[in-house]
């Protein structure tokens, strides 16, 4: 009897140990472009000193990369069910690889911005591209919980982590290296790809929607021109006021028009769930919390204290800590007692950080400041693994990837605003020099970084309760009616064979 099911038992193990190292290497992709998002904030007093960028110009470095990124996720799951998830992946690992090399030898501004967008069209190809194999591989219930628990904590620690890696290459090597980094790592993920990871396809891939994809370019691009440009060119400004008023537009006629569409880019239909419209909200909100935070973190611990980009790296260290600490603990929560409880544990922690940096000051005491950190890591590190679950255990498994996509669009646009709004208001208010005047004008900023988690914890309160863990697979409940996809013949991986 043992020995038959030692016998039942090997295939099962043997075939879960070819999972592993898929879920890996979608993991070093999220974690690459992940950290790419923060890892800038450190290096940008050195990139203002040797291009000679603006303050609007700083604020574009970060944003140009997640405007673009926010624009395409939705478009890049759909090219990936159509054409094939593991060609886009490589598609994109290959693209961002070179992207970052040509950022590091950005000869200005200018350019550097052009090849950080360039780089954000190779990141909008992983991310939901990866979600999707994840969520192809990991059928079963508990393996899957796991490995989307895995993926939520490598995503908060890559953002978390951008800091310290930053601090520690542009001190070291220079502001160049923290770009160069991508390139062997992602040229190791392409290469580890082609023996490993299998290639699938949707069963029914859903219709490109160019006109919707342009309208979304339209919404995020104008948006946020409108709130960077807008201190130095004049609220009132004809030009302001025609960006905000084409974003308004632009939001309107989007939603009339993906309305009618059969296979829309946005599935509006997905916001009926509140839990699905409270994570997407969370996300937005979470993640403009931490672009802004990091942003404004990174100037105050340079410009106004003097620190080295290692001393500032480094002091945010017991931040990132936090954060990997707390990611797989969310994991294990969600599991037990469902997402509510680690989405308020996000909201109070960060919540509590922008009030603690209230009483921001030049000369702040290090142990305030590491506390608030810690407060602001604790509550991150919470954030990433509900909103991952919520948004992919209410869907199908064929619309898995549009539903990962969406939430990764929400955190770049919550990425996009943070940069955007706290970075304006913050330099808009500062008087005389940037070191004296910036700890006081901060202070709203902080004030509305504190809003941002009142709201995702008001929203946990409000839309999300035990009922998502309450089912073993909700992914696979009665709406998914799609055939299971199995791997091309020939492709690597094991076969999953259709019910």
């Amino acid at each position: 009897m043992g020995s038959t099911e030692s016998r039942a038992a090997a295939p099962a193990h043997s075939e879960l140990r070819r999972k592993w190292p898929v879920l890996a290497i979608c993991c070093t992709s999220l974690f690459m472009v992940g950290l790419d998002t923060t890892i800038v904030n450190l290096a940008l007093p050195a990139i203002q000193r040797d291009l000679g960028a603006t303050a609007s110009g700083l604020q574009w470095t970060v944003d140009a990369y997640t405007v673009v990124l926010a624009c395409l996720l939705l478009f890049s799951g759909s090219v990936a069910d159509r054409f094939g998830r593991r060609r886009t992946f490589q598609s994109g690992l290959l693209l961002f690889s070179t992207a970052s090399l040509l950022c590091g030898l950005a000869p200005g501004t200018g350019s550097l911005i052009a090849f950080r967008m360039l780089q954000a069209v190779g990141g909008a190809m992983l991310n939901p591209v990866a979600m999707s194999i994840i969520t192809n591989t990991f059928r079963d219930p508990g393996q899957r919980a796991r490995a989307i628990g895995i993926w939520g904590g490598v995503a908060g620690m890559s953002l978390a982590f951008g800091p310290v890696v930053g601090g520690t290459l542009v001190d070291t090597v220079g502001w160049r290296a923290i770009f160069w980094i991508n390139v062997p790592v992602g040229l190791a993920a392409l290469l580890l790809t082609v023996f490993l990871v299998p290639e699938s396809r949707a069963p029914r891939p859903r219709r490109f929607d160019p006109v919707g994809q342009i309208l979304v370019a339209v919404v995020l691009a104008t948006l946020t021109f409108g709130i960077i440009e807008g201190p130095g060119k004049g609220w009132g400004s004809p030009l302001i006021v025609g960006c905000f008023a084409a974003s308004a537009v632009a939001v309107t006629v989007l939603v009339r028009y993906e309305r009618q569409r059969h296979e829309p880019l946005l599935e509006l239909r997905f916001f009926a769930d509140p839990g699905f419209s409270g994570a997407m909200a969370s996300a937005v909100c979470g993640f403009a919390a931490l672009a802004g935070f990091l942003f404004l973190n990174s100037l105050y611990l340079q410009d106004v204290r003097g620190y080295s980009p290692l001393h500032a790296g480094m002091l945010t260290l017991p931040m990132a800590a936090t954060t990997l600490v707390c990611g797989p603990l969310a994991g294990r929560i969600i599991a037990a007692r469902g997402p509510r409880p680690a989405m308020m544990g996000a909201g109070l922690g960060i919540t509590g950080c922008g009030l603690l940096l209230l009483g921001l000051a030049a000369d702040t005491a290090v142990w305030y400041l590491v506390l608030a950190y810690v407060l602001f890591g604790a509550g991150f590190g919470m954030l990433d693994p509900p909103l991952t679950y919520v948004a992919v255990s209410g869907v199908p498994h064929a619309q898995a990837g549009v539903a990962s996509a969406f939430t990764s669009t929400c955190r770049q646009i919550g990425a996009t605003l943070g940069i955007a709004v706290l970075g304006s208001v913050s330099t808009a208010r500062t008087e005389g020099s940037f070191a004296t005047g910036f700890p006081e004008a901060s202070h709203l900023s902080w004030g509305i970084m504190s809003g941002c988690g009142v709201t995702v914890l008001l929203l946990a309160v409000l839309t999300m309760g035990r009922r998502q863990a309450a089912s073993p697979d909700p992914v696979s409940d009665q709406r998914d009616t799609a055939p299971r996809e199995t791997p091309e013949p020939g492709r690597t991986g094991p076969a999953r064979p259709a019910p």
